[in-house]
């Protein structure tokens, strides 16, 4: 039987000026994203459709998502088949395009771990590891487009 889990947030719009959405150039894209125990996320549009550039939007959080899925999916497989991971940063790029009808959807997220591991040994076995951790990817498998990978492992200290 699958086990299931349910996840609540709060998205609360903060961007009203006084007016409402009383026009389309007179009000902000502002909001927070909040959970019981979690700082909150202070978010907004992307900058090309009005939003504040300081601020996270859903496109970037959709793509840090799939990021942090795959990572945390690949160190546990990496420490399951020995693989010592000393270093994990990715570089992730994802690809939205707009349809004439102002519309859009994500076409690609290509993830670029930059990995280190402890020794020469461990290279070739930590490469193949991320095809099992987008397996396996709780994100990855919910979304409609292809979520590629363009791994680097380097080696460096245990």
């Amino acid at each position: 039987m699958p086990r299931t889990h349910g996840y609540d947030v709060t998205v609360t719009w903060t961007g009203d000026r006084g007016t409402g959405t009383s026009g389309y150039r007179d009000f902000d894209r502002d909001h927070d994203v909040t959970a019981d125990g979690v700082p909150t996320i202070t978010g907004s549009s992307d900058p090309a459709f009005r939003g504040d550039s300081h601020r996270w939007n859903p496109e970037q959080l959709l793509t840090a998502a799939l990021s942090q899925c795959h990572m945390l999916w690949y160190l546990h497989l990496c420490a399951v088949a020995g693989v010592v991971v000393t270093g994990y940063t990715d570089t992730a790029h994802g690809t939205m395009e707009e349809s004439a009808d102002g519309g859009g959807r994500f076409t690609q997220v290509t993830l670029r771990p930059h990995v280190t591991v402890a020794s020469q040994d461990m290279v070739e076995k930590a490469v193949s590891l991320h095809e099992p951790a987008n397996e396996k990817c709780f994100i990855a498998n919910s979304v409609n487009f292809p979520v590629l990978h363009e791994p680097v492992v380097t080696i460096g200290q245990a």
